[in-house]
């Protein structure tokens, strides 16, 4: 199991739950050890399978990565193991949609049809490769599913969507380019305009012929490449690496023949973009609690200096009560009223001055004022905003 597992890059745990899967005996602990031994060991046969079966093993994608989509890619390999899934899903009305546009839509100057919309997959194509998405896509849906994925519909084209995320897709078809060899057409149009060209030197020396009406003969030929390759939408994780994203027909293999392969790549793709989520999130509440925090000490800052300038005003009235009291005392000193009639009209008016700042710095009177200006309560921040931006 540990030397099958290196040729699949796979652990050998999710081989044996392959194995596991699909009632495929593996040896125990202990049997290859018994074997070299000498010792007798009991081989389990395989089970009797009512049907052929294939059993897939999708391939590895060797790019570094983090643990959370290690683990993501091997759940998936392990899933795509019950082999190729056919299913309704060549009725689908997407899919259906998808080649019906395209075969109705106008060829570009290079042989490619596009369509785009909320109930077709997003392809760029020539018309042969359309005959091939018949194929294709019924298949790629089925592997999808086995991975928990549907397709939807959606404002910019349809995509898949699992319970967690959705993945958009797109189609497109290689361009070949190649040298352009001229036609005859083309050579008559340019010999034609070299001779009125040059019959018009002719008829005036002096002429100057402007080019800018020359026949031009293009310099490469551009034509469908017949291979054509499916992308999802980019996802960066926070190294920075992201996982595999574009699956195209190569020397030998075909996109139908990696449909398992493109949809482990799916899988993978929605796990990083769901970690990529949560690493937002969690960036946000991070931000929003520091936010929360410094809004907090700046209300509890501005609490405090209403609180520091309300308690100097008070000590302020109290030390003005006790210089008043102490002028009074000095001017009447051992009489109980002065002689001087000014000055005991000023007594008199201190004495009231005097009674009514005492009346200002009782419980009650404080009670009224602090009640007045939203003090020592649960008001105590009262204007805080429009302090913040006045």
């Amino acid at each position: 199991m540990v030397q099958l597992a290196k040729d699949f890059a796979i652990s050998d745990v999710a081989l044996h739950k392959i194995c596991r899967k699909h009632a495929i005996p593996t040896p125990p602990v202990g049997w290859w050890a018994k074997q070299a031994a000498g010792k007798a060991v009991k081989r389990t046969p395989l089970s009797k399978v009512k049907n052929e079966a294939e059993i897939v093993i999708a391939s590895a994608d060797l790019t570094s990565t983090d643990a959370a989509l290690a683990e993501a890619r091997e759940k998936a390999r392990i899933l795509a193991s019950s082999g190729e899934v056919r299913s309704a899903a060549a009725m689908h009305p997407v899919i259906r949609g998808t080649l019906a546009a395209l075969r109705k839509a106008k060829p570009s100057d290079q042989g490619l049809v596009s369509v785009e919309g909320a109930e077709v997959i997003r392809c760029t194509v020539s018309l042969a490769a359309a005959d091939r998405l018949a194929d294709f896509l019924p298949k790629l849906l089925g592997a999808a599913a086995v991975q928990g994925f549907e397709i939807e519909i959606a404002d910019k084209g349809a995509r898949f969507r699992s319970a967690e995320e959705t993945i958009t897709v797109s189609i497109i078809e290689t361009i070949d380019r190649t040298p352009h060899t001229p036609t005859e057409a083309e050579l008559a149009k340019v010999a034609a305009w070299e001779k009125k060209r040059d019959a018009a030197r002719r008829r005036d020396s002096w002429s100057f012929v402007l080019n800018y009406d020359r026949p031009k003969i293009p310099e490469w030929d551009y034509v469908p490449s017949g291979k054509i390759g499916l992308e999802f939408e980019q996802v960066w994780t926070r190294t920075r690496a992201a996982p595999r994203r574009a699956f195209r027909d190569g020397k030998t293999q075909t996109l139908e023949a990696m449909v398992s392969d493109i949809a482990v790549g799916l899988a993978v793709l929605a796990a990083a973009k769901t970690q990529v989520r949560l690493e937002q999130d969690a960036r946000q509440r991070a931000w929003q609690t520091e936010q929360d925090r410094r809004e907090q000490a700046a209300r509890l800052a501005y609490i405090e200096d209403r609180r520091a300038k309300a308690l100097d005003a008070i000590l302020v009235d109290m030390e003005s009560v006790d210089r008043l009291r102490r002028l009074i005392g000095v001017l009447r000193g051992e009489q109980a009223e002065p002689t001087e009639p000014r000055v005991a009209t000023f007594l008199a008016w201190a004495d009231a001055t005097l009674a009514a700042r005492m009346a200002r710095l009782s419980p009650t009177a404080l009670e009224a004022q602090f009640d007045d200006s939203r003090l020592f309560g649960g008001d105590d921040d009262r204007d805080y905003g429009r302090h913040r931006w006045s």
